[in-house]
């Protein structure tokens, strides 16, 4: 299942800069993931079956991929789902410097509520931990995480600390530095800058 999926995106290696503030020596472009539904499904359903025993009530997923993979998943266990929407500081700096809010015409709707908060991909987990915030400051009850893939052990160690179930289909190592430790950067490779969240 790993390679499987695996050869539904396109991988990059060189210097990057991610939405976290993290840099990383591979960029994996997800959104190729959701332009063919029919080999995104088996996927889907695999993990579907994986949230369905910790019973969440709602799947929530932060803008743009996640929201895609919330919508699947919540179509496949039959319950709501809900996006987070994205803002950006004008000139962002440090880690995590990206806020994720759900909207408000949907916070009612996931007050007192179970929720599986989910991404099609988690290293650094920006979208995610902007996004688990968001929820509690709405009253909502998150239990688990969902992804396709997990690229590191961060997102292992966030759902640990917040006593959050893990769910993924496709664990990978990962490499990410922040900016002042970063060996790229020691190296003088020059860095580009990546928008999505991972």
């Amino acid at each position: 299942m790993h390679d499987a999926l695996l050869a539904l995106v396109a991988a990059r290696r060189g210097h990057f800069q991610m939405e976290s503030g993290y840099h990383s020596e591979q960029w994996f472009e997800l959104d190729r993931l959701f332009r063919d539904p029919e080999k995104l499904r088996p996927f889907v359903a695999a993990l579907a079956r994986r949230l369905a025993p910790h019973r969440p009530e709602i799947i929530c997923g932060p803008q743009t991929g996640g929201a895609q993979l919330a919508d699947l998943l919540a179509a496949e266990l039959k319950i709501p789902a809900v996006h987070s929407e994205r803002f950006e500081p004008p000139n962002p700096t440090g880690l995590f410097p990206v806020k994720y809010n759900v909207p408000a015409a949907q916070r009612a709707l996931v007050r007192g509520k179970r929720l599986a908060l989910v991404d099609d991909a988690i290293s650094a987990g920006s979208a995610i931990r902007a996004t688990h915030a968001d929820l509690l400051d709405c009253g909502a009850h998150p239990i688990a995480l969902g992804a396709l893939f997990v690229f590191g052990d961060k997102a292992a160690a966030y759902a640990h600390e917040h006593h959050l179930s893990l769910e993924c289909l496709a664990p990978m190592a990962f490499n990410i530095w922040p900016p002042d430790a970063c060996p790229l950067c020691s190296g003088n490779i020059p860095v580009a800058r990546v928008s999505d969240a991972v």
